[in-house]
């Protein structure tokens, strides 16, 4: 019977993808729940549903000004946060992985977060802009508009993306949950419209997998002719999927500090210290530039290895 210790590694996505807070924090508690849960009978995509409320009543509680419902907040998200990786660590150690799965998992963040944002700008409506005698009113809205809409949704999606690639040239397409617009496309054809829900699912599924594909034309380009050169990702030169690898290693870093944590922790601390704008501006100016930074360096190196490996 496997120990604790080795069910916890196999619940890992991979090393290289496992920030060091999940490592030792998130995914050992997770794992705890998942085993618990998972004996229970109860279906992975079941606790996602879970949190999804859980996450909206943290989003809320960061509305209030005092200690004791900001305190509830924080201890909502990160409930909500263990039942998110609850749910992945359940579906990697029973093979109950689906698109289904994947999908609401994404989507159970959008779900927390939005509720983060209104909750932050309600929050700030009768307090004075900083320094001035203006109330925030609808320049609350207008700011989390733009850290929600026009900034994280954006940044994690790509992060996401960036993070399947790595898992495919790390592990295969077994190890990856990368996915194109034109595969979803395909399966959309061939469904009945009967199947009205599966439909909708994948034509908001291609439209997400289509945002992510526009944004990154160098990684297109690479990756068109690998699959089209080595259709069989085995079959890929060791030495293109090393130095991948190489490449692509340093910015999981950027990857993970634009997926929950660090976003989470300036919550935490922004709204204990009753100045949750700065989590807004925050999220405009430096995570964007975090963004920028990871969306420019990848793309180079897709186009270095293009030139190098696929230049006809």
């Amino acid at each position: 019977m496997a120990t604790f210790k080795e069910l916890l590694k196999v619940s890992f996505k991979s090393e290289d993808t496992e920030e060091w807070l999940d490592v030792y924090f998130t995914r050992p508690i997770g794992l705890v729940f998942a085993l618990l849960w998972n004996r229970l009978g109860i279906h992975p995509n079941v606790i996602t549903i879970v949190s999804f409320f859980v996450g909206a009543g943290a989003g809320w509680m960061f509305h209030y000004t005092d200690l004791r419902h900001n305190l509830y907040g924080v201890a909502l998200l990160m409930v909500a946060n263990f039942c998110d990786s609850t749910d992945g660590q359940m579906a990697r150690l029973s093979g109950k992985k689906t698109l289904l799965g994947r999908v609401l998992d994404g989507f159970s963040g959008d779900v927390w977060f939005f509720f983060i944002y209104v909750g932050i700008a309600v929050r700030l409506w009768p307090q004075q802009i900083p320094g001035t005698s203006i109330e925030w009113g609808i320049w609350g809205f207008l700011l989390a508009a733009a850290a929600g809409f026009l900034s994280h949704a954006p940044q994690s999606s790509l992060a996401d993306y960036y993070r399947q690639i790595h898992l495919y040239f790390l592990l295969g397409r077994e190890g990856s949950e990368l996915d194109s617009s034109a595969q979803q496309c395909q399966i959309l054809k061939s469904l009945s419209r009967r199947q009205w829900f599966e439909r909708l699912f994948r034509i908001n599924y291609a439209s997400y997998c289509q945002s992510q594909e526009k944004r990154t034309p160098q990684f297109q380009t690479f990756f068109s002719k690998v699959k089209e050169k080595w259709p069989n990702v085995g079959d890929m030169p060791q030495t293109l999927r090393q130095e991948f690898r190489q490449g692509s290693l340093p910015l999981m870093k950027y990857t993970n500090m634009l997926t929950f944590n660090v976003r989470a922790i300036t919550i935490y601390v922004t709204c204990l210290l009753d100045c949750p704008w700065v989590y807004l501006l925050v999220e405009v100016i430096i995570l964007n530039i975090m963004y920028a930074y990871m969306h420019r360096s990848h793309e180079r190196l897709c186009g270095a290895l293009n030139e190098k490996y696929l230049k006809a």
